[in-house]
């Protein structure tokens, strides 16, 4: 180490003893190389769209032409404990008068079909977008209640009251037998490229037993990309899958709920970190052809640096970090981070929600 290092932690170290905790937090977020410009921007709102009988996640928000922000989210019943996402869960549509609530309940718009349908035992991983005149709501759907039928589709609506064209097949399948996404299709991310091509990124899991020597991962997740000239597809895969895939860094590091868009002339990305900085962080990533990233930075961090929570209850294993981040675009500019965490005060989940600055 540099002397005049050394020096500067050492008196740094020195002041801290005196200094109070939110203040400490705060150099220390400051002067840390791994944090990203955008975690820089962001200052907590706080919670939204609580309910007393139901779990909410993967909040996406748009402003609509009237001026007021929706949301569109996941709910399943509090009597499921969270596990419920993935055998029983429908999405759902709220509005707001301002980014920061509070929210109105509109409708369930999407709920699980039943026995023959793809979408049958769940509604899950919404991402609204406006596209051409349409509102197009990419989901998760699966046929089993059960990991191993999960399957990207897409709805569309003239309006964001509806009435929603679900599709009768998904709109990505797993690839070929033997290939790195022969499992599933899950955590859509979508966005129309500056040369009019529609980009969708989507997660997939090998089921090979990687052990993180820290965490309990199961799989290793990666990232895929499958481009369309249309908005209804077909996609296709791009040759060069997928484009993010960590687990060459040893440790079975891996990332998942990847939200992707383009500003500045950058393609940019924001994920949940599965082991890359900790498991209660995001990670940014920075791309300049949408196909090759950057190395990862903290795109956000635990819950315990912006805000103080009760502790965490007993059932609630997942509690202090947030998942699913969703931005919301005002005048083409990303204003507010919408995520979804653990806790609130019916002990379930719901949004939390961030002020770009």
């Amino acid at each position: 180490m540099e002397r005049r290092d050394f020096i500067g932690t050492t008196i740094l170290a020195s002041l801290s003893a005196f200094i109070p905790v939110e203040a400490r937090n705060f150099l220390i977020l400051e002067s840390d190389p791994k944090l990203s410009e955008f975690e820089k921007s962001l200052s907590p709102v706080g919670r939204a769209l609580e309910f007393e009988d139901y779990y909410v996640w993967c909040n996406s928000p748009i402003e609509g032409p009237d001026g007021k922000i929706h949301v569109f989210f996941s709910r399943w019943p509090k009597s499921k404990g969270m596990g419920g996402w993935l055998n029983g869960c429908e999405i759902a549509h709220a509005v707001a008068e301002k980014p920061e609530g509070p929210y109105e309940y509109v409708s369930t718009i999407l709920a699980p079909r039943g026995t023959g349908f793809w979408d049958g035992t769940t509604c899950h991983n919404p991402s609204i977008h406006f596209v051409e005149g349409k509102y197009a709501l990419f989901y998760l759907g699966n046929s089993n209640g059960k990991f191993d039928t999960k399957r990207i589709g897409l709805a569309t609506a003239d309006s964001l009251y509806g009435p929603w064209e679900r599709p009768n097949e998904p709109l990505l399948q797993p690839g070929k037998e033997g290939e790195w996404d022969d499992y599933i299709t899950t955590n859509p991310s979508f966005l129309k490229h500056p040369n009019g091509e529609y980009w969708l990124y989507y997660k997939s899991l090998d089921k090979e037993g990687y052990v993180h020597p820290k965490f309990n991962i199961k799989g290793n997740r990666k990232y895929g990309l499958a481009i369309s000239k249309s908005l209804n597809g077909p996609y296709e895969r791009y040759s060069g899958n997928p484009v993010i895939d960590f687990h060459k860094m040893g440790n079975n590091q891996q990332c998942e709920d990847a939200f992707v868009w383009y500003e500045d002339k950058k393609f940019k990305m924001l994920a949940r970190d599965m082991g890359v900085f900790g498991m209660d962080k995001g990670l940014y990533m920075e791309s300049k052809d949408g196909k090759h990233w950057s190395k990862p930075q903290i795109g956000y961090q635990e819950l315990s640096k912006y805000i103080t929570q009760p502790d965490a209850p007993k059932h609630l294993n997942r509690y202090g970090r947030s998942e699913r981040p969703q931005l919301l675009f005002q005048k083409g500019k990303p204003t507010y981070l919408f995520t979804a965490s653990q806790g609130g005060k019916y002990e379930t989940a719901s949004a939390f929600i961030f002020k770009i600055n």
